[in-house]
């Protein structure tokens, strides 16, 4: 099993994400030509967490996203379903408590979460409206939810440019930096997959979310879609 399929069957996507859990972070600065560092700090402004708040980091992966919330003194929980991942983020962070689980069945009571977030995650689940919904139930009354995930270019002569760039671009520096590139080309063909901005909005609004917006970023190749918990 070297690439998952876009029925993102749960063992496939884990399976793939542990055979390039390595490599992970550095792939991912090169493949994005360093923007997805500007990406991770717009996420940290927009959970603005706090000393001694509860953040869950959904497809934390190795947990390069969880560092903003623990330098703010948030006590985060790094979550995902890869245990390649895991151990990865482990060796490089082994004070944070990494945990083992499903998006769509996340392993944590009620309401114990002051904000929850995932990060180019969501899109590898295989049941979007039910993770939202999952996250939506683990959050604390009054507690937030942001999702920063890859989208779709506003502006069309861009939009094209950057579809061609996943199609055909994007699997050659792959095969040059990642361990398994077969990865990338399906991390390509889903985010050409995904739903719009007001499409995600609207699915947030679904699962009982409220004051859902959106922010682009990039020029809309990557939303921020935030919402709060009544």
């Amino acid at each position: 099993m070297t690439r998952a399929t876009l029925d993102k069957q749960p063992h496939e996507v884990a399976s793939m994400f542990d055979d390039v859990a390595a490599n992970y972070d550095l792939t991912n600065d090169v493949l994005s030509l360093g923007q997805d560092r500007r990406w991770r700090k717009e996420v940290a402004k927009a959970v603005d967490a706090r000393p001694a708040q509860k953040i869950l980091d959904l497809a934390a992966g190795t947990a390069t996203s969880s560092q903003p919330f623990a330098r703010a003194g948030a006590y985060v929980v790094p979550c995902d379903f890869s245990l390649g991942m895991l151990r990865v983020g482990k060796k490089n962070h082994p004070w944070m408590p990494f945990t083992a689980g499903d998006g769509t069945k996340l392993p944590f009571r009620d309401d114990v979460f002051d904000a929850v977030t995932i990060s180019f995650g969501l899109r590898n689940i295989q049941d979007t409206d039910q993770a939202l919904r999952e996250l939506y139930r683990v959050t604390k009354p009054g507690g937030r939810v942001v999702i920063s995930e890859f989208s779709h270019a506003t502006w069309a002569p861009f939009r094209t440019v950057y579809e061609e760039y996943l199609m055909r671009a994007l699997p050659p520096v792959a095969r040059a930096v990642s361990s398994n590139p077969d990865a990338y080309v399906y991390l390509a063909e889903s985010i050409r997959s995904w739903p719009d901005q007001p499409t995600l909005a609207g699915m947030l609004q679904k699962a009982g979310w409220s004051k859902v917006a959106w922010r682009n970023l990039s020029g809309g190749i990557v939303a921020l879609h935030r919402g709060f918990k009544p």
